[in-house]
Protein backbone atom coordinates (compact mmCIF):
# COMPACT_ATOMS: atom_id res chain seq x y z
CA UNK A 1 0.00 0.00 0.00
CA UNK A 2 1.21 3.33 -0.89
CA UNK A 3 2.16 5.67 1.89
CA UNK A 4 0.20 8.65 2.62
CA UNK A 5 1.35 12.29 2.16
CA UNK A 6 1.74 15.13 4.23
CA UNK A 7 -0.54 18.37 4.76
CA UNK A 8 0.46 21.42 4.78
CA UNK A 9 -0.82 24.67 5.48
CA UNK A 10 -0.78 27.20 2.66
CA UNK A 11 -0.82 30.12 4.65
CA UNK A 12 1.72 29.56 7.20
CA UNK A 13 3.85 26.42 5.90
CA UNK A 14 2.82 24.29 9.15
CA UNK A 15 2.76 20.76 8.18
CA UNK A 16 1.07 18.03 9.82
CA UNK A 17 2.15 14.60 9.39
CA UNK A 18 0.26 11.32 7.13
CA UNK A 19 -2.28 9.58 9.13
CA UNK A 20 -3.20 12.46 11.49
CA UNK A 21 -6.95 13.41 12.25
CA UNK A 22 -5.95 16.97 12.24
CA UNK A 23 -8.90 18.78 9.89
CA UNK A 24 -7.23 22.46 9.69
CA UNK A 25 -3.72 23.79 10.32
CA UNK A 26 -3.02 23.61 14.23
CA UNK A 27 -1.60 27.16 14.14
CA UNK A 28 -4.35 29.26 12.22
CA UNK A 29 -7.06 26.91 11.58
CA UNK A 30 -7.12 27.35 8.19
CA UNK A 31 -7.59 24.63 5.12
CA UNK A 32 -4.96 21.93 4.09
CA UNK A 33 -3.38 21.22 1.05
CA UNK A 34 -1.70 18.00 0.27
CA UNK A 35 2.31 17.25 -0.25
CA UNK A 36 1.98 15.56 -3.80
CA UNK A 37 2.87 16.71 -7.65
CA UNK A 38 2.04 13.75 -9.17
CA UNK A 39 3.15 13.25 -12.97
CA UNK A 40 0.18 11.76 -14.61
CA UNK A 41 0.16 8.94 -17.72
CA UNK A 42 0.70 9.46 -21.43
CA UNK A 43 -3.02 9.23 -23.18
CA UNK A 44 -1.79 5.66 -24.28
CA UNK A 45 -1.51 4.33 -21.11
CA UNK A 46 -4.96 4.57 -20.23
CA UNK A 47 -6.20 1.97 -22.78
CA UNK A 48 -7.81 -0.95 -21.37
CA UNK A 49 -7.96 0.58 -17.48
CA UNK A 50 -10.56 0.56 -14.93
CA UNK A 51 -13.57 2.73 -16.42
CA UNK A 52 -13.91 4.81 -13.12
CA UNK A 53 -11.39 8.00 -11.91
CA UNK A 54 -9.10 5.37 -10.58
CA UNK A 55 -7.99 4.76 -14.20
CA UNK A 56 -5.62 8.00 -13.35
CA UNK A 57 -4.08 6.05 -10.17
CA UNK A 58 -0.25 7.70 -10.87
CA UNK A 59 -2.18 10.98 -10.14
CA UNK A 60 -4.21 9.93 -6.98
CA UNK A 61 -2.72 10.62 -3.09
CA UNK A 62 -4.30 6.77 -2.35
CA UNK A 63 -4.40 3.27 -4.58
CA UNK A 64 -5.85 -0.02 -4.29
CA UNK A 65 -9.46 1.07 -3.82
CA UNK A 66 -11.96 -0.79 -1.68
CA UNK A 67 -15.27 1.20 -1.70
CA UNK A 68 -15.26 2.21 -4.89
CA UNK A 69 -18.94 2.55 -6.47
CA UNK A 70 -17.50 2.70 -10.19
CA UNK A 71 -17.74 7.03 -10.24
CA UNK A 72 -16.18 9.34 -12.75
CA UNK A 73 -15.92 8.23 -16.25
CA UNK A 74 -19.03 10.50 -17.03
CA UNK A 75 -20.27 11.57 -20.80
CA UNK A 76 -19.46 15.12 -22.57
CA UNK A 77 -22.31 15.94 -24.43
CA UNK A 78 -22.28 19.06 -27.00
CA UNK A 79 -24.71 21.39 -26.28
CA UNK A 80 -24.22 23.92 -29.30
CA UNK A 81 -21.97 26.76 -30.22
CA UNK A 82 -18.86 25.45 -28.81
CA UNK A 83 -19.85 24.51 -25.60
CA UNK A 84 -20.22 21.19 -24.15
CA UNK A 85 -21.68 19.76 -21.13
CA UNK A 86 -20.01 17.04 -18.33
CA UNK A 87 -23.01 14.95 -16.92
CA UNK A 88 -21.66 14.85 -13.44
CA UNK A 89 -25.28 13.93 -12.60
CA UNK A 90 -24.83 10.70 -13.40
CA UNK A 91 -22.32 9.64 -10.43
CA UNK A 92 -23.57 6.74 -8.40
CA UNK A 93 -25.33 9.40 -5.40
CA UNK A 94 -26.51 11.96 -8.83
CA UNK A 95 -23.79 14.70 -7.90
CA UNK A 96 -19.68 15.68 -9.11
CA UNK A 97 -19.22 14.95 -5.05
CA UNK A 98 -18.39 11.79 -5.43
CA UNK A 99 -15.14 12.02 -6.71
CA UNK A 100 -14.16 13.80 -3.62
CA UNK A 101 -15.95 11.34 -1.37
CA UNK A 102 -14.59 8.47 -2.55
CA UNK A 103 -11.66 9.45 -1.55
CA UNK A 104 -12.50 10.77 2.17
CA UNK A 105 -13.92 7.40 2.96
CA UNK A 106 -10.48 5.68 1.54
CA UNK A 107 -8.79 7.45 4.03
CA UNK A 108 -10.80 7.36 6.76
CA UNK A 109 -11.02 3.50 5.97
CA UNK A 110 -7.11 3.26 6.98
CA UNK A 111 -7.19 6.33 9.44
CA UNK A 112 -10.11 3.62 11.44
CA UNK A 113 -11.81 6.32 13.27
CA UNK A 114 -14.57 5.79 15.71
CA UNK A 115 -16.77 7.99 13.66
CA UNK A 116 -16.70 9.94 10.50
CA UNK A 117 -18.45 13.51 10.14
CA UNK A 118 -19.52 15.48 7.49
CA UNK A 119 -21.49 18.74 7.15
CA UNK A 120 -22.68 19.93 4.06
CA UNK A 121 -26.19 21.28 2.76
CA UNK A 122 -27.45 18.10 0.40
CA UNK A 123 -24.42 16.84 -2.41
CA UNK A 124 -21.17 16.30 -0.45
CA UNK A 125 -23.18 14.77 3.10
CA UNK A 126 -25.09 12.66 0.33
CA UNK A 127 -21.99 11.60 -0.98
CA UNK A 128 -19.72 11.33 2.20
CA UNK A 129 -23.10 8.81 3.68
CA UNK A 130 -22.96 6.13 0.38
CA UNK A 131 -19.17 6.02 0.35
CA UNK A 132 -19.16 5.54 4.62
CA UNK A 133 -21.83 3.04 3.98
CA UNK A 134 -19.57 0.77 1.28
CA UNK A 135 -16.89 1.58 4.18
CA UNK A 136 -19.16 0.30 6.68
CA UNK A 137 -17.94 3.15 8.63
CA UNK A 138 -19.92 5.11 11.05
CA UNK A 139 -21.21 8.35 9.86
CA UNK A 140 -22.79 11.57 10.84
CA UNK A 141 -23.78 14.27 8.61
CA UNK A 142 -24.36 17.92 9.70
CA UNK A 143 -26.84 19.59 7.52
CA UNK A 144 -28.46 23.44 7.49
CA UNK A 145 -32.60 23.83 8.44
CA UNK A 146 -34.52 24.19 5.42
CA UNK A 147 -32.48 21.17 2.99
CA UNK A 148 -33.88 19.74 0.76
CA UNK A 149 -36.53 17.03 1.71
CA UNK A 150 -35.16 13.96 -0.98
CA UNK A 151 -31.81 15.12 -0.13
CA UNK A 152 -32.24 14.45 3.53
CA UNK A 153 -34.36 11.05 2.89
CA UNK A 154 -31.23 10.32 0.92
CA UNK A 155 -28.68 10.52 3.02
CA UNK A 156 -30.95 8.29 5.91
CA UNK A 157 -30.86 5.75 3.31
CA UNK A 158 -27.43 5.14 3.41
CA UNK A 159 -27.36 4.81 7.15
CA UNK A 160 -25.95 7.86 8.63
CA UNK A 161 -27.24 9.76 11.43
CA UNK A 162 -28.29 13.47 10.53
CA UNK A 163 -27.88 16.37 12.55
CA UNK A 164 -30.06 19.50 11.43
CA UNK A 165 -28.92 22.63 12.72
CA UNK A 166 -31.60 25.27 13.16
CA UNK A 167 -29.48 27.89 10.57
CA UNK A 168 -28.08 28.35 7.81
CA UNK A 169 -25.23 26.81 6.15
CA UNK A 170 -22.25 28.67 7.78
CA UNK A 171 -24.02 28.07 10.86
CA UNK A 172 -23.99 24.27 10.06
CA UNK A 173 -20.53 24.53 9.17
CA UNK A 174 -19.50 25.91 12.85
CA UNK A 175 -21.73 23.68 14.63
CA UNK A 176 -19.58 20.59 12.86
CA UNK A 177 -16.24 22.12 13.28
CA UNK A 178 -16.77 21.82 17.27
CA UNK A 179 -17.61 18.55 17.12
CA UNK A 180 -14.50 17.68 15.09
CA UNK A 181 -12.08 18.55 17.46
CA UNK A 182 -13.51 15.67 19.56
CA UNK A 183 -11.20 12.96 19.81
CA UNK A 184 -11.39 9.83 17.19
CA UNK A 185 -13.92 12.14 15.08
CA UNK A 186 -12.51 11.87 11.28
CA UNK A 187 -13.65 14.99 9.59
CA UNK A 188 -14.87 14.43 6.25
CA UNK A 189 -14.71 18.13 4.78
CA UNK A 190 -14.78 18.73 1.61
CA UNK A 191 -13.61 22.02 1.95
CA UNK A 192 -10.86 21.36 4.75
CA UNK A 193 -9.46 17.96 3.79
CA UNK A 194 -6.96 18.22 0.56
CA UNK A 195 -7.80 14.36 -0.35
CA UNK A 196 -11.37 15.56 -1.42
CA UNK A 197 -9.61 18.35 -4.11
CA UNK A 198 -7.21 15.45 -5.46
CA UNK A 199 -10.93 13.57 -6.29
CA UNK A 200 -12.71 16.39 -7.75
CA UNK A 201 -9.49 16.89 -10.01
CA UNK A 202 -10.11 13.72 -12.35
CA UNK A 203 -13.60 16.18 -13.70
CA UNK A 204 -10.53 17.98 -15.85
CA UNK A 205 -8.15 14.44 -16.18
CA UNK A 206 -11.31 12.86 -17.92
CA UNK A 207 -12.01 15.73 -20.14
CA UNK A 208 -8.34 15.51 -20.86
CA UNK A 209 -8.60 11.91 -22.50
CA UNK A 210 -12.25 12.35 -24.22
CA UNK A 211 -10.92 15.53 -25.81
CA UNK A 212 -7.97 13.76 -27.44
CA UNK A 213 -5.82 14.60 -25.25
CA UNK A 214 -6.45 18.74 -24.82
CA UNK A 215 -8.42 20.55 -22.99
CA UNK A 216 -11.19 23.39 -23.95
CA UNK A 217 -10.51 27.16 -24.20
CA UNK A 218 -12.34 27.67 -21.20
CA UNK A 219 -13.19 25.60 -17.85
CA UNK A 220 -16.40 26.64 -16.64
CA UNK A 221 -17.32 25.75 -12.71
CA UNK A 222 -19.64 26.77 -10.06
CA UNK A 223 -17.94 27.87 -7.17
CA UNK A 224 -19.42 28.07 -3.26
CA UNK A 225 -16.62 26.57 -1.41
CA UNK A 226 -14.81 25.67 -4.45
CA UNK A 227 -13.52 22.26 -4.66
CA UNK A 228 -14.65 21.88 -8.10
CA UNK A 229 -12.90 24.69 -9.40
CA UNK A 230 -9.56 24.28 -7.24
CA UNK A 231 -9.73 20.55 -8.60
CA UNK A 232 -9.36 21.71 -12.05
CA UNK A 233 -6.89 24.19 -11.07
CA UNK A 234 -4.59 20.87 -10.01
CA UNK A 235 -5.52 19.02 -12.59
CA UNK A 236 -4.41 21.62 -15.40
CA UNK A 237 -0.80 22.52 -13.66
CA UNK A 238 -0.14 18.49 -13.40
CA UNK A 239 -1.06 17.80 -17.21
CA UNK A 240 0.51 21.04 -18.18
CA UNK A 241 4.21 20.21 -16.28
CA UNK A 242 4.17 16.66 -17.47
CA UNK A 243 3.54 18.45 -21.00
CA UNK A 244 0.74 16.50 -21.86
CA UNK A 245 -1.26 19.94 -22.43
CA UNK A 246 0.23 22.90 -24.54
CA UNK A 247 -1.73 25.72 -22.71
CA UNK A 248 -3.48 26.11 -20.07
CA UNK A 249 -7.19 26.79 -20.38
CA UNK A 250 -8.87 29.72 -18.60
CA UNK A 251 -10.97 29.31 -15.51
CA UNK A 252 -14.48 31.18 -15.00
CA UNK A 253 -16.18 30.97 -11.41
CA UNK A 254 -19.63 31.20 -11.64
CA UNK A 255 -21.74 32.10 -8.49
CA UNK A 256 -25.15 33.16 -7.89
CA UNK A 257 -25.94 37.15 -7.91
CA UNK A 258 -27.44 36.67 -4.32
CA UNK A 259 -24.31 35.22 -2.80
CA UNK A 260 -21.31 36.29 -4.13
CA UNK A 261 -18.39 36.83 -2.21
CA UNK A 262 -16.16 36.07 -4.44
CA UNK A 263 -17.32 37.68 -7.58
CA UNK A 264 -17.38 40.63 -5.06
CA UNK A 265 -13.59 40.14 -4.34
CA UNK A 266 -13.14 39.80 -7.65
CA UNK A 267 -14.39 43.53 -8.91
CA UNK A 268 -12.52 44.97 -6.57
CA UNK A 269 -9.24 43.78 -7.56
CA UNK A 270 -8.87 42.15 -4.05
CA UNK A 271 -7.00 39.01 -3.50
CA UNK A 272 -8.89 37.60 -0.30
CA UNK A 273 -12.66 38.35 0.18
CA UNK A 274 -13.72 41.86 1.09
CA UNK A 275 -16.07 43.11 3.79
CA UNK A 276 -18.94 40.42 4.97
CA UNK A 277 -21.82 39.01 2.57
CA UNK A 278 -25.09 38.45 4.07
CA UNK A 279 -26.52 34.84 3.01
CA UNK A 280 -30.11 35.45 0.85
CA UNK A 281 -32.43 33.37 -0.45
CA UNK A 282 -31.31 31.98 -3.71
CA UNK A 283 -31.84 28.72 -6.10
CA UNK A 284 -28.55 27.51 -6.14
CA UNK A 285 -28.09 27.09 -2.61
CA UNK A 286 -25.34 24.47 -3.13
CA UNK A 287 -23.44 27.38 -3.80
CA UNK A 288 -24.19 29.96 -1.58
CA UNK A 289 -20.97 30.13 0.43
CA UNK A 290 -20.85 33.93 2.02
CA UNK A 291 -17.42 32.70 3.77
CA UNK A 292 -15.30 30.34 1.97
CA UNK A 293 -12.22 29.18 3.89
CA UNK A 294 -10.06 29.03 0.60
CA UNK A 295 -10.79 32.04 -1.03
CA UNK A 296 -7.40 33.19 -1.47
CA UNK A 297 -6.97 30.14 -3.09
CA UNK A 298 -9.46 30.50 -5.63
CA UNK A 299 -9.26 33.81 -6.42
CA UNK A 300 -5.24 33.15 -7.10
CA UNK A 301 -6.09 30.18 -9.28
CA UNK A 302 -8.80 32.17 -11.39
CA UNK A 303 -6.19 35.09 -12.01
CA UNK A 304 -3.24 32.68 -12.90
CA UNK A 305 -5.63 30.78 -15.33
CA UNK A 306 -6.51 34.20 -16.98
CA UNK A 307 -10.32 33.39 -16.46
CA UNK A 308 -12.70 35.45 -14.69
CA UNK A 309 -15.76 35.22 -12.56
CA UNK A 310 -19.47 35.77 -13.81
CA UNK A 311 -22.77 36.03 -11.53
CA UNK A 312 -26.20 34.71 -12.69
CA UNK A 313 -29.62 36.41 -11.20
CA UNK A 314 -32.71 34.18 -10.22
CA UNK A 315 -34.56 34.44 -13.30
CA UNK A 316 -31.66 33.44 -16.00
CA UNK A 317 -31.09 30.02 -13.04
CA UNK A 318 -34.77 28.97 -13.85
CA UNK A 319 -34.73 29.32 -17.60
CA UNK A 320 -31.77 27.39 -17.85
CA UNK A 321 -33.14 24.74 -15.81
CA UNK A 322 -36.09 24.43 -18.05
CA UNK A 323 -33.94 25.28 -21.18
CA UNK A 324 -31.84 22.25 -19.90
CA UNK A 325 -35.10 19.92 -19.23
CA UNK A 326 -36.39 20.62 -22.68
CA UNK A 327 -32.66 19.23 -24.07
CA UNK A 328 -33.04 15.95 -21.94
CA UNK A 329 -31.48 17.17 -19.30
CA UNK A 330 -33.07 17.06 -15.70
CA UNK A 331 -30.62 19.16 -13.52
CA UNK A 332 -31.17 20.44 -9.84
CA UNK A 333 -31.14 24.36 -10.08
CA UNK A 334 -27.55 24.70 -8.18
CA UNK A 335 -26.13 22.74 -11.05
CA UNK A 336 -27.48 24.82 -13.94
CA UNK A 337 -26.17 27.90 -12.93
CA UNK A 338 -22.75 27.53 -15.20
CA UNK A 339 -24.76 26.83 -17.95
CA UNK A 340 -27.37 29.52 -17.12
CA UNK A 341 -24.35 31.47 -17.23
CA UNK A 342 -22.57 31.07 -20.56
CA UNK A 343 -25.79 29.96 -22.58
CA UNK A 344 -26.08 33.75 -23.90
CA UNK A 345 -22.90 33.60 -25.38
CA UNK A 346 -20.64 35.58 -22.50
CA UNK A 347 -17.75 33.72 -23.46
CA UNK A 348 -17.76 34.65 -27.11
CA UNK A 349 -16.30 32.06 -29.93
CA UNK A 350 -14.08 30.51 -27.12
CA UNK A 351 -14.80 26.69 -26.80
CA UNK A 352 -15.68 25.72 -23.43
CA UNK A 353 -17.12 22.65 -20.88
CA UNK A 354 -20.06 23.11 -17.94
CA UNK A 355 -20.45 20.62 -15.60
CA UNK A 356 -24.18 19.41 -14.97
CA UNK A 357 -23.14 18.53 -11.39
CA UNK A 358 -26.55 17.48 -9.96
CA UNK A 359 -29.38 15.52 -10.70
CA UNK A 360 -32.71 17.33 -10.80
CA UNK A 361 -34.88 14.63 -8.76
CA UNK A 362 -32.98 16.26 -6.14
CA UNK A 363 -34.98 19.26 -5.47
CA UNK A 364 -37.20 19.13 -8.23
CA UNK A 365 -37.78 22.52 -10.80
CA UNK A 366 -37.20 25.99 -9.72
CA UNK A 367 -40.37 27.71 -9.01
CA UNK A 368 -41.20 30.99 -10.77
Amino acid sequence: MTPLPDCYCPSDGTRVRAGSLDWCCPSCRGPLDLDFAPTPAPLTSLVGRVNSLWRYAECLPLSAPSVSLGEGRTPLVELGDGISAKLDFLMPTLSFKDRGAVLLAELALRLRPRQVLADSSGNAGTAIAAYCARAALPCTVYVPAGTSAKKLEQIRAHGARLHVVDGDREATARAAREAADEEGVFYASHVFNPYFLHGTKTYVHELWEDLGGRLPDVIVVPVGNGTLLLGAWLAVAELHTAGLIGRRPALYAVQSAAVAPLAHAWTEGADDLVGRTPMAPTLAEGIAIPHPPRARQILRAVKESGGGFLTVPEDQIRHAQRDLASRGLYVESTGVACWAAVREGALGDRTAVVPLCGAGVKSGVADG
